[in-house]
């Protein structure tokens, strides 16, 4: 039988290679559990928070942008990154209102999960927001996005048609279905 502890690897020494707004890279020298040394390119984020909203009529509010990394736009629940010592709750709920003017009456943690462990160390936490009363919306500067609201089934049919391909939304969205729908 394997233990945990025969797994771990032991971190000799770091460099930091890169430290930008959103993330650093950092390069690892790692020894291995069999005493062996190799090395490690971890990206070091502070990890984000999203938000599944749903109103009382059984529609989702999503957000419609760019993103250059993938040369697209995507469909996407609201989220954002963590600002050091914050909550993510807080995040989550602050998102939503900044893209999209609603706010949440009541609010339920669905999950939380790292979003690539072998090189990253961003973790996503994802919510449930409902009970939803309409803001105005505050967007961050540079941030540009249309607000699509959508029956959640119609979502659903979405990830089934490879339609939606961000990570955070389709597990969001399928983790709201499996727990509270």
């Amino acid at each position: 039988m394997i233990y945990e502890g025969e797994l771990v690897e032991k971190e000799i020494n770091s460099v930091n290679y890169f430290s930008g707004r959103v993330f650093n890279v950092d390069v690892l020298d790692v020894q291995l559990p069999d005493n062996r040394t190799s090395k490690r390119e971890i990206v070091r984020h502070l990890g984000g928070a999203a938000i599944v909203a749903l109103d009382d009529e059984g529609n989702i509010y999503m957000v419609r942008q760019y993103r250059i990394a993938t040369g697209r736009v995507m469909l996407e629940i609201p989220a954002g990154k963590l600002e050091p010592g914050e909550d993510p709750m807080d995040c989550a709920t602050r998102e939503l209102t900044e893209e999209t003017g609603m706010r949440a009456g009541k609010v339920t943690k669905l999950c939380s999960f790292y979003a690539t462990p072998g090189y990253c160390t961003e973790k996503l936490h994802i919510y449930l927001a409902t009970e939803l009363t309409q803001h105005n919306p505050h967007r961050d500067e540079g941030e540009f996005l249309h607000i699509v609201k959508m029956p959640f089934d119609e979502a659903l049919e979405m990830i089934r048609q490879g339609k939606i391909e961000d990570g955070k939304t389709i597990n969001g969205i399928l983790m709201a279905k499996a727990f509270y729908m």
